[in-house]
């Protein structure tokens, strides 16, 4: 009996050694493919490293491989999804130290890109009191510095980064790109805070230092930081630096810093490169959020098919054991039975659980479907709009009460428009249904003091307009009623449908008190007009004070 309890744990170290080899393996695998930039190959190497050491109970390496794979959705902009995986690594941390202030960190970067500040400096400050040593303390005191930046409270981030830089725990050669980065963020807060002189100084002075040490990602932020020193006052300059960092970023393919660099080129340069800037800038967008949004979705399935594996294999050793409890029935039957209900109770919780994770699934992916819908709403509608509120400050004094009083007007329009993004993302139905719900939209405005009157839409042979073109209208419609009714005080409206075999023709009137031509687009309606223009069709407004509202619109089928 003895001989037979040393040969069984003989076998059990021996299977343990294997599959501690078998998570190395595929840890040393994400790690290669993370170098090389095969960020799906990395996360999925990594995630079966976890579950891997899931099976051996190994705390440091499941929170290792957590932390890694946190790391590659933040690269890759699925923030709520690295919080989601630095979550899983919580109940295996059991003591502040530096794997807690790491995950800690990376909370905090995650919340700092969502605008979360407030949380993200609470994170910070969590991974500061798990540092054990003041150097380690540095680089989450530097991250907060940043998000007072972004706050605005120069004052703060200043006296923060001050303390770094006369600590003196950066003087070290082996630290002199950490002191570059707390240098140029200094010179940054500075330049925001009106101290140009000693800002420019302490940005050139880590430029320099990042050049010579040869840090890549370092040299892309000095100069986009140098850009926005001199766009107001050396626009030559300001070029020279966004081109640089557009170079760099290019070569590294880090998009975000491209679409940076861009903004600055847009800005400076008026020839006919301006357009080329545009368009660049414009297709990295769209590209990014396309990009971002599969990345996403690959990291949900390999999460979710690795979860649905490892269910398998343990249904199936399950299995296994019943199989092997029913041979030895007769000679064990008083064990059978009991292992028979640890084994029920075991299964009721695991289907319980896998009901559970399923729901979870189903839900994130649902999360994903409509952050994919609202982000390119958002693309459409906003960034043209918020790019130019942007450019405005950035070009046209404010101490104007008429500059001031245009750049309320629109953040007005921007504030509506978000409004409407959030009215306006159902599903429109562009079937066999598509005039009876347009009429059913149409009588929702119908009341004791509103008479709505539609006519000839079923005359428009609806099956020959694309679908796209189909949304415009209704969105374009919508947006008339919305605005008589918040405006015009009519008491007839009439929409009036007609076509050919090239046009359908839209004509809306009504008996409210209109407006000056010169207030449309103060009134919003300049984005029904951006609508109609996308589809290549074209939309007038004839409007007096106190003689209606008459909108024409025509749009090749």
């Amino acid at each position: 009996m003895f001989f037979f309890c040393k040969e069984k744990t003989q076998t059990n170290i021996a299977t343990n050694k294997t599959t501690i080899k078998k998570a190395i393996s595929f840890r040393d695998k994400g790690l290669l493919n993370f170098e090389k930039k095969n960020f799906n190959v990395a996360f999925y190497n990594f995630n079966k490293a976890k579950i891997i050491s899931e099976t051996l109970k190994d705390s440091a390496n499941i929170v290792y491989n957590l932390i890694r794979m946190a790391s590659i959705q933040q690269i890759t902009g699925d923030y709520y999804g690295s919080k989601q995986t630095l979550t899983e690594a919580l109940p295996y941390i059991k003591k502040k130290d530096i794997v807690s202030a790491s995950v800690n960190n990376f909370f905090g970067i995650a919340d700092k890109e969502l605008s979360l500040y407030d949380d993200a400096i609470y994170y910070y400050n969590e991974a500061i009191k798990a540092c054990t040593d003041s150097i380690s303390k540095q680089s989450p005191l530097n991250n907060i510095a940043t998000v007072y930046i972004e706050q605005k409270k120069y004052e703060k981030a200043i006296t923060i980064l001050e303390s770094i830089l006369n600590s003196k725990f950066l003087d070290a050669t082996t630290l002199k790109i950490s002191k570059s980065r707390v240098q140029d963020n200094l010179g940054y807060a500075y330049f925001k805070k009106g101290i140009n002189d000693k800002g420019l100084l302490l940005m050139n002075e880590s430029l320099k230092t990042r050049s010579l040490q040869n840090d890549s990602y370092g040299i892309i932020e000095s100069h986009l930081h140098l850009s926005e020193f001199y766009v107001k006052t050396d626009s030559k300059k300001s070029n020279e630096h966004a081109l640089q960092a557009y170079k760099s970023a290019t070569k590294l393919n880090s998009i975000d810093e491209r679409l940076r660099a861009l903004q600055f080129l847009i800005l400076n340069d008026f020839s006919e490169k301006n357009i080329e800037y545009a368009k660049k800038y414009i297709t990295l967008n769209d590209s990014i959020i396309k990009i971002r949004n599969n990345y996403k979705n690959k990291f949900a399935k390999i999460k979710y098919d690795s979860k649905k594996e490892k269910d398998e294999n343990q249904k199936l050793r399950l299995e296994k054991a019943e199989n092997s409890l029913a041979l030895q029935k007769a000679k064990y039957q008083r064990i059978f039975f009991i292992i028979g209900i640890a084994s029920l109770f075991f299964l009721l919780f695991y289907l319980k659980k896998r009901y559970e994770n399923r729901n979870r699934i189903e839900k994130i992916k649902m999360a994903y479907d409509t952050e994919t819908r609202i982000a390119k709403d958002i693309h459409d509608e906003l960034a043209n709009d918020v790019f130019y509120a942007i450019t405005y400050t950035q070009t046209q004094s404010l101490a104007s009460e008429n500059s001031k009083e245009m750049l309320l007007q629109n953040l007005d329009n921007i504030y509506s428009r978000v409004r409407g993004i959030s009215r306006e993302n159902n599903d429109i139905d562009t079937g066999a249904n598509y005039s009876a719900n347009l009429k059913e939209m149409f009588s929702a405005y119908n009341s004791n003091s509103t008479n709505v009157i539609i006519t000839n839409i079923e005359k428009v042979n609806w099956d020959l307009i694309e679908d796209l073109k189909k949304i415009a209208i209704q969105r374009v419609l919508h947006e008339l009623m919305v605005n008589m009714k918040k405006h015009s005080n009519a008491s007839i409206i009439v929409v009036k449908f007609e076509s050919d075999s090239h046009n359908l023709f839209i004509d809306y009137s009504d008996n409210g008190k209109g407006c000056d031509k010169s207030k449309i687009i103060k009134n919003g309606l300049q984005n029904m007009e951006n609508r109609i223009m996308a589809t290549k069709g074209t939309i007038t407004f004839d409007t007096e004070p106190d003689k209606g509202f008459k909108v024409k619109i025509t749009m090749p089928k």
